[in-house]
């Protein structure tokens, strides 16, 4: 059985503490109720009291364990970074309802606090009235996410081979955000800056960026990673890159590519690019057009082809980036060049059928005359002649 002992020094200013933050009825009752429990307090040896640390996001709820392994029904009580008395036992001095007891018992007191903010950060202490009083504290630490996420580009419109400056902005977190960069799929190195300023971060990260035709829209990503935030806070901007036109001849007529004399040539220029090219032309490289081509847009017309004709035909497109071209060479053949092709073609066709009927002729014969061989072949030896 724990013997009493008369209320040591500490105990009485504890007591004395806690009975001030009552309100003025209670507080005479209270401090008699302190000084009673802290007169049975027994006698104990070793650490009995344990609590945890919390870590909690901003506007959520912690809570707070005080926790005795081996209970003597001692008098427990949990006060804040102040030394202000949360709660005694299951009564609550304080006057900030947010605090809300979850459980009391001889060996635990627990409590929640709700609506946490930045200010609610600190050491809370939980004490433990055995002789001498034991105390043990837990660091409430407040994660904060960031308030804002902005992206910002130099230029809203870029140059195919220019080199802008994207920045990304994570503002008024705790701790410091880490913001990486993604074009598309691929990952980028930008360079951060952290600005601190009553305990809040501020991050802000650049990235120098050369931009190429093929950039023309596709996201840019600022990704934030913060232990505050579940899965990926972002923002992005789509690149606008200009870019000076690429140009193709197709040939859609005649058909099979081989252009003869008399015949007809229509060349078709497409120009792509950004903006797109307004001035598509075509011109004779080192000659002039003949007379009888026809121009209309971006099409060219030549009738009934001769060998004056020949040469290198010429596409051209621009826009207010630059300009490209695309060259097409032609080569008139005589009338008769398909015809006599086509007259080889079939020859070298019959050709082959021929030296393919003849080969199975032959595999066939041999395999006859061997059948039969196969057959006779002891009819052979028994009426062949003997030698005496």
């Amino acid at each position: 059985m724990a013997s009493a002992v008369l209320p040591s020094e500490s105990q009485c200013a504890a007591a004395a503490a806690v009975a001030a933050a009552a309100p003025p009825g209670l507080r005479l009752r209270l401090l008699l109720l302190l000084l009673s429990a802290a007169a049975l307090i027994p006698t104990g040896n070793g650490q009995n009291l344990f609590t945890k640390d919390v870590t909690v996001i901003e506007g959520e709820v912690a809570t707070i364990s005080c926790q005795v392994n081996k209970s003597d029904d001692s008098v427990i009580q949990l006060l804040n970074p102040n030394r202000q008395t949360i709660y005694f036992r299951d009564f609550r001095p304080l006057k900030d309802s947010r605090f809300q007891l979850l459980n009391f018992s001889s060996s635990e007191l627990k409590v929640s606090l709700t609506n946490v903010s930045i200010s609610d950060e600190g050491r809370y202490f939980c004490q433990l009235y055995t002789d001498p009083p034991q105390e043990s504290y837990t660091t409430i630490t407040v994660l904060v996410p960031p308030r804002n996420l902005m992206i910002d580009i130099q230029k809203d419109t870029a140059v195919e081979g220019e080199e802008i400056e994207v920045n990304c902005t994570a503002m008024a977190s705790k701790p410091a955000t880490t913001i990486r960069w993604f074009k598309g799929n691929k990952e980028l190195k930008g360079k951060s800056e952290v600005e601190e300023w009553s305990d809040m971060y501020t991050v802000t990260s650049q990235l120098m960026l050369k931009v190429h035709k093929e950039d023309d829209g596709v996201p840019v990503i600022c990704q934030v990673e913060h232990p505050a935030v579940t899965g990926n806070l972002q923002t992005q901007r789509y690149l606008e890159v200009q870019y000076k036109p690429q140009v193709h001849i197709q040939m859609t007529y005649p058909l099979q590519g081989l252009t003869r004399e008399g015949d007809s040539l229509e060349l078709t220029c497409e120009a792509i690019g950004k903006p797109q090219p307004v001035m598509v032309t075509w011109v004779r490289v080192d000659d002039e057009m003949p007379q009888h081509a026809v121009l209309s847009g971006p099409n060219l017309f030549i009738n009934n082809l001769n060998k004056t004709d020949n040469g290198t035909y010429r596409c051209e497109a621009s826009n207010t980036v630059g300009k490209a071209h695309s060259d097409y060479m032609l080569y008139v053949y005589d009338s008769r060049a398909g015809e006599e092709g086509s007259i080889r073609a079939v020859d070298h066709a019959v050709i082959g059928g021929v030296v393919a009927v003849v080969v199975f002729a032959m595999l066939c014969l041999l395999i006859i005359l061997g059948r039969y061989f196969a057959r006779h072949k002891g009819l052979f030896s028994l009426t062949s002649p003997r030698i005496k």
